[in-house]
């Protein structure tokens, strides 16, 4: 029997075998390890020395908390150095919203350590439910060291508190200069959301929103500085770390004289209306005030909500920069301007005119504000006693487009470099402007009302100011605000002779028994020229013409004349010169009017201790100082209106917006350009400003 042959591949175990299959597989795992290793060792040379610096500010940040210390910003200072705006040294206590927690407990803490009363604590309260989570809200400001560092020491139990020791803005004359300088404020929410830079929520830091302040913003803000202070992982406070320090802004200097500046807006009285001063020699601005105006330091510490609506709702519209922003028919300011241009176009200074008191032209009387009529005049004798019909008669025969172009030469209707984004510039009017604007022809009535600085002649005070400037020097003076910043003058085309007539036609406008004589300086030996103007913003009705006009006095204050008011002194070397605008002025008060106010603030140049005696006498009779009248103001406010609740009436206006661009400005410029519109554009006979007159007061 054949028996199966198994074949059974057997594989021999041997000690040589096993050595080397052992050897294979230490091998292996030897490279296995040796690449984990050498991963390992690189992960570890990546984050020890490339990603060093990444980790090394990430376990510095878990240690170290970093605060942005806002930087102190440049102070704005006169042209002799004296503060205009400068930084007091400030404790302030504020509340980070989403960092606070148990509300509660914390503000009842706050109200136990400083001492708040019930109605500071309903408006921090109702501060918070308005605020942004990241936007810093007010607690307590200008605190003694005692209760801030009561403040600091327990902060542990205060989470989302912020001390802060460092500088609030203070303007030392207060609304004086407020549409100078405009203001300071904390960052907007969108401001924060657009850089995104932590400086913006920290609390005491606070930028430019409005007037110089804001334009000047990069030059004043400086860098911020960092605090530094070491922690424990719960956040509670160690040690305080070196602290790098910020660096200052730098200084704005200006060229106003903060003194002069003063002088003026105390010199305005209860007025509505706006100065400016300029040196003959450079253009250069010695004095801006517009008032009534706002307290620019409370709207850097965060205006109330009662505030803000007093100076809403006021009808001198103190939140309107007036002399960069306000329009105003310059009146009888512009004769000396037209009889340059009369000069120019070849009419003789000795022809003569003769006013009856009345000018027929066409179906149309046209008046004189002196009714009886001044007789014969040449024309500086129609200056001096600002005679209407002269120039009706001199303008209807030229015709106003052989002014306009002297007007502008002069400054109206121009565009001046300054730091400033409010500036509105008035119309010097042609018959090409009125062709592309209303799409009708020039007409005699356009001229006769163009040629007393009514129908659509439009000037802000600056440009009314620059006019009287380059009337004074016979150069192209352009005003400048920042110190170091004088722009060249080339002479104007005025021939000198011409320009000598002007000059003694408005000395004897305030020193020769013109309409100014209450502008005759106190000062015995230095002579103002000047020029008178009033401006008509209503219609006068047929009936109110036959019964009689109504005084300004008998009128609502929006239906009241404006009082303008330009010169120069000294007469015979002229190195500065003024222009003062009031709204609805309507010469009702003495000394209160243009050539009282003008009078002043030049002697004032001249002879400070006159002029503080003449401010000293009349100030008690106008309700005191701009500061005791602001307040008096602001408590009858509060009484007429009921006495609003506290939390309401004291709550910061988280809705103000920059004042020069305000609601209640913008309806009111709105209203003046319409008003103004109105009253060009009524031409029909018997209807027009300039059959009426002009308003001019007697001699004095």
């Amino acid at each position: 029997m054949n028996r199966p042959i198994f074949r059974q591949s057997q594989r021999m175990v041997t000690e040589a075998s096993q050595s080397y299959s052992f050897s294979r597989r230490a091998v292996a795992l030897g490279a296995a390890q040796g690449v984990f290793g050498l991963a390992l060792a690189g992960r570890m040379g990546w984050l020890s020395v490339i990603e060093n610096a990444q980790y090394t500010l990430k376990s510095e940040s878990n240690r170290v908390n970093t605060t942005p210390v806002p930087p102190r910003r440049g102070w704005i200072v006169d042209r002799h150095g004296a503060p205009i705006a400068n930084n007091r040294t400030d404790f302030r206590v504020d509340i980070i919203p989403d960092r606070l927690e148990n509300k509660g407990r914390v503000l009842g803490l706050l109200r136990e350590i400083l001492q708040l009363p019930p109605e500071q604590m309903d408006r921090i309260v109702t501060d918070l439910e308005n605020a942004a989570g990241f936007q810093p809200v007010q607690v307590a400001q200008n605190l003694d060291w005692e209760r801030f560092a009561a403040v600091s020491v327990r902060l542990p139990e205060l989470p989302g508190v912020a001390p802060t020791r460092g500088f609030s803005r203070s303007y030392p004359t207060g609304a004086a200069v407020a549409h100078l300088t405009g203001y300071v404020g904390a960052a907007s929410a969108e401001q924060y959301k657009q850089t995104r830079d932590p400086l913006m929520v920290t609390p005491g830091f606070k930028l430019g929103k409005d007037g110089l302040e804001k334009t000047l913003e990069s030059t004043l803000r400086g860098v911020a500085g960092q605090k530094r202070v070491e922690v424990t992982a719960r956040g509670k406070i160690v040690a305080e770390l070196a602290t790098k320090p910020d660096e200052p802004g730098t200084n704005a200097r200006l060229t106003i004289d903060i003194a002069l500046q003063d002088y003026a807006a105390r010199r305005l009285g209860t007025q509505s209306g706006s100065v400016v001063v300029l040196d003959c020699r450079t253009g250069e601005m010695l004095a801006m005030v517009s008032m009534p105006a706002y307290d620019p330091n409370s709207f850097s510490d965060g205006i109330s909500h009662l505030e803000w609506k007093m100076l809403s709702d006021n009808d001198h519209v103190p939140l309107m920069n007036k002399v960069l922003q306000g329009l105003y028919p310059p009146g009888s300011t512009v004769k000396p301007m037209n009889g340059l241009a009369l000069l120019r176009a070849g009419v003789r200074a000795d022809e003569r005119v003769f006013c009856s008191g009345a000018l027929r032209v066409g179906t149309g009387i046209f008046h004189c504000h002196q009714k009886r009529g001044h007789g014969p005049l040449d024309l500086k004798n129609a200056i001096m006693q600002s005679c209407d019909i002269y120039f009706y008669e001199m303008v209807r025969r030229l015709g106003y487009d052989n002014v306009a172009p002297v007007a502008r030469a002069l400054g109206l209707g121009q565009k001046f470099d300054l730091p400033f984004s409010s500036q509105r510039f008035g119309t010097v009017p042609d018959s090409a402007w009125k062709q592309r604007k209303y799409q009708t022809s020039w007409t005699v009535a356009d001229s006769l009302n163009a040629s007393i600085g009514q129908g659509y002649v439009l000037t802000n005070p600056l440009q009314l100011a620059v006019m009287a400037a380059r009337l004074a020097s016979g150069r192209a003076l352009q005003p400048s605000i920042l110190a170091g910043h004088v722009h060249p003058a080339p002479a104007l085309p005025i021939q000198p002779d011409h320009l000598t007539l002007i000059h003694e036609a408005m000395w004897g406008v305030v020193n020769g028994g013109g309409t100014g004589g209450a502008a005759r300086m106190l000062t015995p030996d230095v002579a103002l020229a000047g020029k008178t103007g009033t401006a008509q913003v209503r219609r006068i009705t047929m009936s109110e013409r036959a019964g009689g006009v109504l005084k300004n006095g008998a009128l609502p204050f929006k239906l009241r004349d404006h009082a303008l008011f330009q010169g120069f002194a000294p007469h015979d070397n002229p190195r500065y010169a003024i222009a003062v605008v009031l709204e609805h002025g309507g010469h009702t008060v003495r000394n209160l009017d243009t050539p009282a106010i003008a009078r002043d603030i030049m002697t004032y140049l001249f002879d400070k201790d006159r002029a503080l005696a003449s401010l000293a006498e009349a100030e008690p009779t106008w309700g005191g100082d701009i500061k005791t009248r602001m307040a008096a103001e602001s408590a009858a406010y509060r009484a007429a209106a009921g006495a609003p609740p506290l939390a309401i009436g004291a709550q910061t206006e988280l809705g103000a917006t920059a004042p020069t661009d305000a609601p209640a400005v913008r309806a009111a410029t709105a209203a003046d350009i319409a008003a103004s519109e109105a009253l060009a554009n009524s031409a029909a006979p018997g209807n027009t400003v300039a059959e009426d007159g002009s308003t001019e007061s007697d001699p004095q």
